[in-house]
């Protein structure tokens, strides 16, 4: 365990200064400098930059006219609501069609899942959102075109997670306010973990086939356990080892689908405000996206890479 936590402290380190050093770079390409700095050289910059990082000063947004800080900060629990969604709905709905392939293999469930997920796998993100819209929200009239919430709920902004401040003033509103918070969050989450969902799937359905033909799921057979039971409780536990570290990868997916999402659905998180920086050519608020979303995808990974290797007993033992 000592040599895995020593590992991924050096993977951490690692893109951590790759990372700070990529955005110092691309900070000294715009038409004006975001820092003053004292320091003549190239490393002693590079180390200035890191201490504003750490102080909490990224720059300061000649577009707003304030601290870019403020602006990711007000826009971030948008984000962070719609990225968590859509990657429970990835690993949830993947993990459920994945285990439905598996199990009918060579049948034409089996067939019909993995057709459907490569169908979704394949769709362009900003032309399935705009389907979905024009679908559910303009057709059925099912969801909402776009936004956060109603005009009609004046919410204040405890938290400014819709779902939790929403909840908060139930006082008010009772549950009405949740949802219809959670109505304008459920489209914008399907469209983002489309593909990740899919490729999850393939993956579930691959690792889960792999691991039924082991010794040990024979000698549960053996015994008479139900196909159900082999599955959930003794197959399932080692298939997601490898399907925990590839979900780690949809994140990265997530992030770079966010932007298109956010744009297409109005939606004011971090995503549509970093690509209103860049046609605006805002160079502070640029670099302090670009960090955000590559930090937050760094402790995405690091996260459910820990839990990988938690859930796997080698890596368990005493070094």
């Amino acid at each position: 365990m000592f040599r895995l936590l020593i590992r991924h402290g050096t993977t951490l380190f690692v893109s951590l200064f790759g990372l700070t050093l990529l955005t110092f770079v691309l900070s000294q390409q715009g038409d004006e400098a975001l820092h003053l700095y004292q320091s003549q050289h190239f490393i002693g910059q590079y180390f200035e930059y890191l201490q504003f990082l750490l102080a909490g000063d990224w720059g300061f947004s000649s577009i707003h006219n304030r601290p870019v800080l403020y602006d990711f900060l007000l826009h971030f629990p948008a984000t962070i609501e719609l990225v968590v969604l859509a990657l429970l709905f990835a690993i949830v709905f993947g993990l459920t069609l994945g285990i439905m392939a598996a199990n009918r293999r060579g049948k034409w469930l089996d067939n019909t899942l993995m057709g459907v997920t490569l169908a979704g796998y394949s769709m362009p993100i900003y032309w399935w959102g705009m389907l979905l819209v024009l679908l559910f929200s303009l057709t059925l009239g099912w969801t909402p075109v776009a936004g956060r919430i109603d005009y009609v709920y004046d919410i204040p902004p405890v938290t400014r997670f819709m779902l939790i401040d929403s909840l908060l003033s139930q006082g008010q509103y009772g549950f009405d306010a949740f949802f219809n918070a959670l109505l304008h969050l459920i489209l914008p989450a399907i469209t983002l973990s489309t593909i990740p969902m899919a490729i999850i799937a393939r993956m579930t359905r691959s690792s889960l086939l792999g691991v039924l033909k082991a010794e040990y799921i024979r000698t549960a057979r053996s015994k008479g356990l139900s196909q159900q039971r082999i599955i959930w409780i003794h197959a399932l536990r080692n298939a997601l080892i490898p399907i925990l570290t590839i979900s780690g990868v949809q994140v990265s997916i997530i992030m770079s689908g966010v932007i298109i999402t956010e744009y297409i659905f109005a939606w004011p998180g971090v995503g549509k405000w970093l690509l209103e920086a860049v046609s605006r050519r805002d160079f502070a608020s640029i670099q302090a996206g670009i960090l955000a979303l590559s930090l937050l995808v760094i402790a995405f990974n690091l996260a459910l890479d820990l839990l990988a290797s938690y859930m796997n007993p080698r890596l368990r033992r005493p070094s």
